[in-house]
């Protein structure tokens, strides 16, 4: 974990321990950054580094700060202004940008942002740029064979622009639409757009593959995004499929590379279920290659007995889409995601796309003329116990011996009717215990005896 970057960009309070000043900083060393790279390559031309933001209130802020910084050290900047977390990454691919930069706390609330970084394969930016920015936020750069106290400003016609790039941001709804193999015509659909960044994309998309479009939490205000909307607040959604007798309905969060969906009767499907869903589509017209779905550790249990009757092989990464997408690309995978919603469909994209997600889920209820509620029936959710623990040393609670041997007990007594999984928190001091099982009685006997012993050793605060 970096200093500053985590899994997924820099993220903080706004102006508390992600300020203004953070972001001109980061716009400073990218632009001088691959300005030189370009110069040593032979390149004199200006950098190209696209931005887009979300609908908080301080993204404009945050973008107008990134802006002085790039242009202040040569580069030209390309806003696409609100958009998806997805479409500055295929914007980036596509039309040959040095990076791209995505403004965004993604499901956080609204008083939270980020800044999230991506190459010019529409990939999460290279650990080791990540690593020259936070040396250069510390004041000990050193790079290209030297220490940098400061880096140089432009001079002259050497100092940035910034180009107005919404055209970009069209030419992706052209793409998603473009993904629309069947007409969804005679479909009604609902959408909630968590007040965030699908808000002017989704509805678009839908309506030009010819669904009965119905949307909530499209208005967004800058204090709203995420706010009981979305993602992570899906009852809302439950509600209006139900209520408006919708087909289905599909939740985005607030920079729109998740989602999850509601089915014709209320239920949630989420990403496990779609993993599963898709997975078991594509195994049918033969198109999975190496047979294998992507999960994280913390998929539920009941889709690796889904798979395992459906015939379908699954690879476990850590939690993150960064470690989902790592291991499709080494391992030439198509489809791999999070039960949190952030689906990977590799053909199409180098990110979780959300809106890209809700039309793959109607690609295959058009393809199968079955209902969500049908297609996801065969996968069964395990009910599941977390319990999180505040200790004083997460990696000494988690190596204790008789830590281990209790979590090896639990494994042992429940062979293959369940499983426990034990981590540390990557943000916090605490260890997460999680068990799931038949019932929701078991998982609790077992989850509290592992806790017991963290306490009894002396770990828990």
């Amino acid at each position: 974990m970096g200093r500053y970057f985590g899994t997924d960009g820099f993220r903080g309070t706004a102006n508390e321990n992600l300020t203004a000043d953070h972001a001109f900083k980061v716009g400073r060393f990218l632009g001088w950054y691959f300005g030189t790279l370009k110069k040593q390559n032979g390149d004199l031309s200006s950098p190209r580094i696209i931005i887009g933001k979300d609908t908080r209130r301080s993204s404009y802020m945050f973008e107008y700060s990134l802006v002085g910084g790039l242009t202040a050290s040569g580069a030209d900047a390309y806003l696409l202004h609100v958009t998806t977390t997805p479409s500055v990454a295929y914007i980036s691919r596509v039309d040959s940008f040095d990076c791209g930069i995505m403004i965004s706390a993604s499901h956080n609330p609204y008083h939270d942002n980020g800044i999230k970084l991506i190459n010019s394969s529409g990939e999460k930016m290279e650990e080791s740029v990540i690593a020259l920015i936070e040396d250069y936020l510390d004041g000990k750069l050193h790079v290209f064979d030297k220490d940098w106290d400061e880096i140089p400003y432009a001079h002259d016609d050497k100092i940035g622009r910034t180009v107005d790039y919404v055209s970009g941001r069209n030419r992706y709804i052209g793409y998603l639409i473009s993904l629309g193999l069947y007409s969804f015509r005679g479909k009604r659909i609902g959408l909630d757009c968590a007040n965030g960044s699908a808000w002017n994309v989704a509805k678009s998309v839908f309506d030009a593959l010819g669904a009965e479009t119905h949307v909530i939490n499209a208005e967004p205000n800058g204090v709203n995004i995420n706010n009981n909307a979305g993602s992570t607040h899906i009852g809302g959604l439950q509600k209006f499929v139900v209520d408006n007798n919708l087909d289905a309905g599909f939740a985005y969060d607030g920079d729109a590379d998740r989602c999850l969906c509601v089915d014709e009767k209320g239920n949630v499907i989420t990403g496990d279920h779609i993993l599963y869903i898709y997975g078991r589509y594509m195994k049918s017209r033969g198109k999975l290659v190496n047979n294998t779905v992507v999960t994280t550790v913390m998929s539920n249990f009941g889709l690796y007995k889904a798979f395992d009757d459906a015939g379908i092989d699954y690879a476990k990464t850590a939690v993150g889409d960064k470690y989902v997408y790592e291991y499709m690309k080494e391992n030439d995978c198509c489809i791999g995601g999070e039960q949190s919603g952030h689906i990977i469909f590799s053909k199409y994209a180098s990110t979780g796309d959300g809106i890209l997600t809700s039309l793959k889920m109607m690609e295959v209820m058009m393809a199968t003329e079955k209902p969500l509620s049908e297609l996801a029936s065969p996968f069964t959710v395990y009910p599941q116990v977390l319990v999180n623990v505040k200790v004083r040393n997460k990696s000494e609670a988690q190596a204790d011996p008789d830590v281990q041997a209790a979590v090896e007990g639990v494994a042992e007594e429940l062979g293959s009717t369940g499983r426990i999984l034990v981590r540390e928190s990557g943000t916090e001091p605490l260890i997460r215990v999680m068990v799931e099982a038949e019932d929701e009685s078991t998982c609790r006997r077992y989850v509290d005896s592992v806790v017991e012993v963290i306490k009894k050793k002396g770990h828990a605060v």
